[in-house]
């Protein structure tokens, strides 16, 4: 394993193009003490979470959602791709230099993701919706997988109190997500669907 993790990481050192790791081999960097996260990147801070709910049968292929965030033109980048055991998407990070931004985005299933619903739906109870979210409470329902995205501000000598964070970047690659998936948006800090 580690001629393999030697070989790899020499790859990524001369890569200039986005790399796919496998699980294994993503694990193995980070074991060797590489940054695979923008949360161990001195140039971003991160700043929220989002969540695109959705069935586990409508999980993309990586190379589809590889294709769609592509899709989305110059400014975006996806890096740091990690592929499951089973072909499954591990993890990405979409980079936006433009809008001072990025975003790790992983997958989840199961018990975790299910649990979360029931709580966001029992939370959800109590407020008045119609319309389009009433859509998207029923379609919680069927859900039981989701992507996490963890939202990064580009870290800049510039003052604090300089804002150049644009949302812009974030909203775009959310609403992507759900259209590919069939799925529903969610902003948890203020229990909103998207």
């Amino acid at each position: 394993m580690e001629a393999n993790l030697n070989w790899l990481i020499n790859l990524l050192a001369l890569s200039s193009k986005p790399v796919t790791l496998s699980y294994d081999s993503f694990y193995g960097l980070v074991n060797q003490g590489f940054s695979v996260s923008l949360f161990s990147d001195n140039n971003y801070q991160y700043r929220e979470t989002y969540f695109v709910l959705f069935p586990h049968e409508n999980r993309p292929a990586p190379d589809k959602l590889q294709s769609v965030l592509a899709n989305l033109g110059p400014k975006y980048e996806t890096v740091d791709v990690v592929i499951r055991d089973d072909g499954g998407l591990e993890s990405l990070t979409v980079k936006s230099p433009t809008d001072f931004s990025a975003m790790d985005i992983t997958y989840t299933h199961g018990e975790e993701v299910t649990t979360q619903i029931s709580t966001l739906m029992e939370d959800m109870r109590t407020m008045t919706l119609s319309g389009d979210d009433l859509k998207k409470l029923t379609r919680l329902k069927e859900c039981d997988a989701r992507f996490d995205i963890f939202h990064f501000e580009e870290s800049s000598t510039a003052s604090p109190d300089d804002e150049f964070l644009d949302p812009g970047g974030l909203l775009i690659v959310l609403n992507s997500l759900s259209e590919l998936c069939d799925g529903v948006s969610l902003d948890p800090q203020s229990q909103t669907l998207m």
